[in-house]
């Protein structure tokens, strides 16, 4: 579905991707945990088309989109919600959605105009349309953020940091609506600090410090592999 092969990605002068190849499977989740600043969201914002590698390749559906255009991705079908969740804090939820709707249906014809998806993921986001985006809380604005992107109907929807400072039973509520995206056919890419969490989520797990994949594999592999987890838990 979605594949970096070996793509450096610099931010100004600080080369912070050095040679990162990961894959993301049909219908999977696929969760990419490190510390802060290990380099989490400059590959989000890579594959997204917000920085360009400067080395690499990254290819979707077996094309070449290295140097597409972010909204050229999003038309293809590639979804982000982003860590701060980028909701219009004067706008309502509704009017978040309607500016959401209205890319999407320049962006991408087949994308969902009715929103069931989103409720069918989220249906508290029914409650929330007249609210305005400041007087959301953390969680349900990382939760809009998700049902904004998902109005796209995205074949790979990219998550940086859903599950950041959110309280456990948020935590499972996120988790439950990861497991129905998939069974809708959508791909996940998780970028997540917390080691925990990403292996509750993930079908596979990348590992990454300081800008380099130090493991890949099956996410309950990882607690065998103390070098990792000293590195992960810092």
């Amino acid at each position: 579905m979605l594949e970096l092969d070996r793509v450096n990605t610099f931010r100004g002068p600080a080369h912070v991707l050095r040679n990162v190849s990961l894959v993301v499977g049909d219908a999977k989740a696929t969760c990419l945990v490190g510390r802060n600043g290990a380099g989490k969201t400059t590959t989000i914002d890579s594959i997204m088309g917000l920085l360009a590698p400067r080395s690499g390749r990254i290819t979707y559906n077996g094309r070449d989109i290295t140097r597409l255009p972010a909204h050229e991705r999003a038309r293809l079908g590639i979804g982000y919600a982003p860590e701060d969740a980028g909701i219009f804090p004067d706008l309502t939820v509704a009017e978040n959605f309607e500016i959401g709707r209205s890319l999407a249906a320049q962006a991408k014809p087949g994308a969902d105009q009715t929103g069931e998806r989103v409720f069918a993921v989220f249906p508290e986001v029914r409650e929330l349309l007249g609210r305005r985006g400041l007087n959301l809380s953390g969680g349900q604005k990382k939760m809009v953020a998700i049902a904004r992107a998902m109005l796209l109907s995205p074949s790979v929807l990219l998550l940086d940091e859903p599950l950041e400072g959110l309280a456990p039973v948020v935590v499972d509520r996120f988790i439950e609506a990861v497991t129905k995206i998939k069974a809708m056919g959508v791909s996940l890419l998780i970028a997540e600090s917390n080691l925990m969490n990403a292996t509750r989520v993930a079908d596979r797990l990348y590992a990454i410090d300081r800008g380099e994949i130090i493991f890949e594999g099956d996410p309950r592999a990882v607690f065998q592999n103390e070098e990792v987890l000293k590195t992960l838990r810092g």
